[in-house]
């Protein structure tokens, strides 16, 4: 009689563990309360290890930034991918909605107001990233409808990762907010600076 074992997931290496572990803090508590020990508790690892890996907080959590704009910019870029004209502006909605909810736009603001040079070079590479991936989502939208913007898309990037941004803030303060309506609002708004 054979037995089979379950597959095993691979363990993540330990500088990842240790930044899924310090969003995990952040996302609960706010950077301000981050400390090496909750951090260490979050990733299964030794104080010891972060400090091998990361050198200091800020060290960290420039990385983090870098992290997590990797991977919010991948999924934005994955959004719209496979969409159809039908679709787009729902599986848009439906990255933004999982973004709020993962709550690493809010993080993000959150450190844009850190003060180490550090973090504050790594959010503004994060920012820059992210009006770009929202530039290519707005021309792959555009594409898929069939319309041609009067603004160009750079441009218009400049507006929606703010609100995007506002969103994010608005759905903290206020539990009550709908952000798919106003999502809704701003793209029908967006949607007529077309030809």
């Amino acid at each position: 009689m054979t037995t089979s074992t379950p597959e095993r997931r691979p363990r993540l290496d330990a500088a990842e563990r240790i930044l899924r572990g310090a969003v995990r803090c952040i996302v609960a508590s706010g950077a301000a309360a981050l400390t090496m020990h909750d951090v260490a508790e979050e990733a299964e690892v030794s104080k010891g290890l972060i400090h091998y890996h990361f050198h200091d907080k800020d060290t960290l959590l420039a990385r983090v930034v870098e992290w997590m704009t990797q991977h919010l910019v991948a999924r934005e870029r994955a959004a719209l991918e496979n969409s159809t004209p039908r679709h787009a502006i729902d599986d848009l909605w439906g990255w933004l909605a999982a973004e709020l909810d993962r709550g690493h736009v809010r993080v993000l603001l959150e450190l844009a107001q850190w003060r180490n040079p550090l973090v504050r070079r790594a959010i503004h590479s994060a920012s820059l990233a992210r009006r770009e991936a929202s530039a290519s989502s707005i021309e792959r939208l555009f594409a898929l409808l069939a319309l041609r913007p009067r603004v160009p898309a750079q441009l218009l990037a400049d507006v929606v990762v703010p609100f995007v941004d506002g969103l994010a803030m608005a759905m903290g303060v206020d539990p009550e907010f709908n952000p798919r309506a106003a999502f809704d609002v701003f793209w029908l708004s967006v949607l007529t600076l077309t030809d």
